[in-house]
């Protein structure tokens, strides 16, 4: 069911990051050392593979940013929930991690997987999404809003309008605009589920734009679940911490990624396979009575706000 580089003995094994070269944004799973967890949990002193319940039975699922980091993760446990499609959209630079992790939803499960290669920051390539999953399906059950990139910069005066701009269009206007024509193909008891993050509580001196997003994504999610409450759509958010993703390896210097996810309290990076089962509560009944909240896998960080 999975390759041997994402089956490690344990937590510590795969937390163990080595110096390695920065990447070209955006990041790949493919040239990541260790590759992050996909569907294995810590427990005890193992990992333990995902065990689904039908929890997503039948349900269609779109994830924008599905092929690698939190988003392929979230994509194969809402296989592994039952779910009938999931479409996922990426970059032409990821096209080897979404066909694999095309192949291994199809090998592991009986979902159908569309690939979309589109930049969701305009508005007309997130217009052509929905269309295309709508010709294939008929309906949108789960939009997951998961798409991102981050840049860092030492000082504001290099921060281009150009970076800042594009940070803000793939961060929270794609999420705007698919949310606003994927709505209309929701019905009562559809959900939204936005990726968020902890630099929205506690900022973060070289991530400004992207911090910025972050906190527009988590009041986004509030008046979104407002607006949308009385017509039975839910709509909540994940504020993950410090996780070993693509983006990681895309943003941070080799001699950063060594001490990459030690300052928070557990004093290791997260694995997406420990951020995807907020997705799956969000995204099933077990969470029926939420909507305009956020959920912090962290690493032990306490967030008030």
């Amino acid at each position: 069911m999975c390759s041997k580089e994402e089956t490690p003995k344990n937590i510590e094994e795969v937390t163990k990051i080595p110096k390695q070269d920065l990447q070209t944004q955006p990041g790949v799973t493919h040239e990541m050392t260790p590759r992050p967890l996909v569907h294995h949990l810590p427990t005890g002193d193992h990992l333990e593979e995902y065990h689904g319940a039908d929890k997503l039975k039948n349900k269609i699922a779109l994830i924008t940013g599905g092929d690698s980091g939190i988003g392929r993760s979230v994509a194969a446990l809402f296989s592994l929930e039952g779910a009938s499609g999931i479409a996922i959209t990426y970059l032409s630079r990821e096209e080897k991690d979404a066909r694999e992790i095309k192949e291994r939803i199809e090998k592991q499960s009986k979902t159908e997987v569309i690939l979309i290669c589109k930049d969701i920051g305009t508005e007309e390539n997130a217009i052509n999404v929905v269309k295309q999953v709508i010709n294939k399906w008929g309906r949108i059950d789960i939009l997951v809003n998961n798409a991102s990139e981050q840049h860092l910069t030492e000082r504001i005066e290099d921060l281009s309008s150009e970076q800042f701009e594009r940070t803000f269009r793939t961060n929270i206007f794609g999420m705007f605009y698919l949310a606003k024509h994927s709505i209309p193909h929701m019905k009562e008891g559809s959900v939204i589920i936005n990726t968020t993050s902890v630099t929205a509580y506690k900022g973060h001196p070289m991530l400004l734009d992207y911090s910025s997003t972050k906190g527009a994504i988590v009041a986004f999610t509030r008046s979104l679940s407002l607006h949308l409450i009385e017509r039975g759509i839910r709509v909540n958010a994940v504020a993950p911490g410090p996780i070993w993703t693509p983006l990681i390896a895309a943003s941070f210097p080799p001699e950063k990624m060594e001490s990459f996810g030690k300052q928070v309290p557990m004093k290791r990076a997260g694995q997406p396979s420990e951020v995807a089962p907020c997705y799956v509560f969000l995204a099933s009944n077990d969470s029926s009575y939420m909507s305009g909240q956020v959920l912090h896998p962290n690493g032990g960080s306490v967030i008030n706000g």
